[in-house]
């Protein structure tokens, strides 16, 4: 496995990590499916061990994730590995229990100490705002940053990050939570992320901040493993339900803008899991990626994608083949 520090962060992660969104099962936020269906704990715990085999050492999750089940899982994980082997991330701000909004300061605090038992641990290796929304007018912006940094001296967290979906969120935030880590969505696909004048790989570079890519393989499109004749459907409480990616219509599209990336780099899932989390990787010196998982194959497909990277013009062939630019 090849390693990576995040920035400033001095964080040194393995270049594919994991995500562990999916581990937390099926779960809704006001009535929206926002976790997945499939999983079962055995496996889930079972793919863990097997990314840690493997030389994976950095696992995200969020309190939000099937309601702390995922942090659960990975707290019967941390039983049986060394804890100072291992980086531990949570994120804290879509879950907010009866509190007006999940970044009040002391719905933070309380979620971290929550978050802490869930996984059986005293620290937090990385500790997230899981979105930018601090309330009407950014009402708990400034005391949430000052609690977050506070739960940083007492030990509790080592390093603050900020994800978030949108380039401006980013810049009105930032100043304030003075994250060392970015984490936010990108893939093949391209996103504002990484236009001219919203790119925040440029601007993350030049602060020196480590990034955090989620949604590499997205949701698994980039895989080609879909069939456009018969269209997945997925469980209750699944987010992949409200995917348009998932029609028909996409489907074929992205089968058709595939066969180049297939022709030059090889035809199996393998050679597209390679393709994806390389071309991600290649965005900044400073990032690592983190695929979802559900069990220990998955788990090792993810990892074979490390330590082959691309050269600078199969990254211009791809995002040109995929993104038509």
């Amino acid at each position: 496995m090849e390693y990576r520090v995040l920035g400033r962060s001095g964080l040194q992660v393995s270049e594919v990590s994991l995500g562990c969104w999916a581990i937390g099962g099926p779960s809704w936020r006001d009535g929206e499916a926002v976790g997945w269906s499939g999983n079962d704990d055995n496996e889930s715990l079972a793919g863990l061990k097997r990314a840690y085999e493997l030389g994976i050492n950095h696992f995200d999750t969020a309190d939000v994730y099937g309601d702390g089940h995922s942090e659960r899982v990975i707290g019967r994980f941390l039983k049986e590995v060394p804890r100072d082997k291992v980086i531990i991330a949570s994120k804290v701000g879509w879950f907010r229990g009866t509190a007006p909004n999940a970044m009040q300061p002391i719905h933070i605090r309380h979620q971290l100490e929550q978050s802490l038992m869930n996984l059986g641990t005293d620290y937090l290796d990385l500790h997230y705002f899981h979105n930018t929304n601090f309330g009407p007018g950014d009402l708990y912006l400034e005391e949430a940053a000052d609690t977050m940094r506070q739960l940083q001296k007492e030990g509790k967290v080592r390093v603050i990050g900020q994800s978030g979906y949108s380039y401006g969120d980013f810049m009105r935030v930032c100043p304030v939570t003075r994250p060392d880590v970015l984490q936010f969505h990108y893939n093949a696909f391209g996103n504002q992320f990484d236009q001219p004048d919203t790119n925040l790989f440029q601007w993350a570079d030049k602060e020196n901040m480590g990034i955090v890519l989620f949604g590499p393989l997205s949701q698994g499109l980039l895989l080609d493993k879909f069939d456009p004749e018969n269209p997945p459907t997925f469980g209750e409480g699944d987010v992949r339900a409200s995917n348009s990616g998932f029609t028909k219509e996409r489907l074929l599209e992205i089968r058709r803008r595939l066969v180049p990336i297939k022709e030059r780099f090889g035809m199996e899932v393998q050679d597209l899991v390679r393709v994806a989390i390389q071309f991600a990787l290649a965005q900044s010196p400073n990032a690592c990626v983190i695929p979802g998982f559900k069990n220990d194959k998955q788990v090792e497909s993810n990892a074979r994608g490390a330590g082959n990277p691309l050269h600078a013009e199969d990254v211009a062939f791809i995002r040109s083949a995929i993104q038509g630019v």
